[in-house]
């Protein structure tokens, strides 16, 4: 009479498993919006803390704004032009009474695209605004039209995309295009919002569920044993 108990154990060890990555990979849902970012004054990108029209760049900083699809604020791409100051507003010289703020404008790829879309070229733009402006200023100073939804949430640039603010996109495995951004986006871009871009693993949170079912598991079997 113990044979069957006995095998039950597996079974249900490898549904219960089955179970948990299972829901992990439901949950593997993703949001198509525009993601604000950071130079860090040298080859890199931080994801903003803040939302474009509540920061207000110093003179000579660059900003960038990356549009793709991610799950969450770790695995959002990163604009695809390095932050350099220099070379962007190498063309703009300094003028009194005005700041200089570099942008990075990056539609992101055709994966990225809704469908029927197609991206536009990255762009890069120096923009000549007053001093004490919004990055949000800065970028329609250099890029419009701009479309925001009822929540003030960046829908698009230049009128890309067309459609569409934030929208889930479901069965994303992470953003594409390179590194990178928490939740669903709502209100400023920030809210939004990121590192590596592969996103094609389990989370820590799939994992640690597949752990602790093995050692329940293991447990069981143990106990099975022993009643031999």
């Amino acid at each position: 009479m113990r044979r069957p108990g006995r095998t039950a154990v597996p079974l249900f060890l490898a549904a219960a498993v089955l179970t948990v990555s299972g829901a992990g990979s439901a949950q593997a849902a993703g949001y198509r919006y525009w993601s604000f970012w950071e130079g860090d004054g040298g080859t890199g990108w931080t994801y903003a803390t803040q939302g474009p029209s509540l920061v207000r760049p110093d003179d000579g900083t660059v900003w960038g704004f990356r549009f793709s699809v991610s799950e969450d604020s770790q695995d959002s791409a990163q604009p695809r032009r390095a932050p350099d100051f220099s070379t962007i507003c190498a063309g703009t010289p300094p003028k009194g009474g005005t700041e200089r703020i570099a942008l990075v404008i990056d539609p992101g790829t055709a994966a990225d695209a809704p469908e029927g879309e197609r991206p536009p070229a990255l762009r890069t733009a120096c923009a000549r605004v007053a001093p004490g402006s919004s990055a949000a200023e800065a970028l329609a100073s250099v890029a419009t039209p701009l479309r925001y939804d009822s929540s003030a949430m960046l829908c698009a640039i230049s009128d890309y995309p067309r459609t569409g603010c934030g929208e889930q996109v479901a069965g994303a495995s992470g953003a594409s295009g390179g590194p990178a951004d928490g939740a669903a986006p709502s209100g400023d871009p920030v809210s939004a919002q990121g590192s590596d871009g592969s996103g094609g693993g389990p989370s820590a949170g799939v994992l640690t569920g597949v752990g602790a079912v093995l050692l329940l598991g293991v447990a069981a079997v143990l106990r099975a044993r022993r009643s031999r």
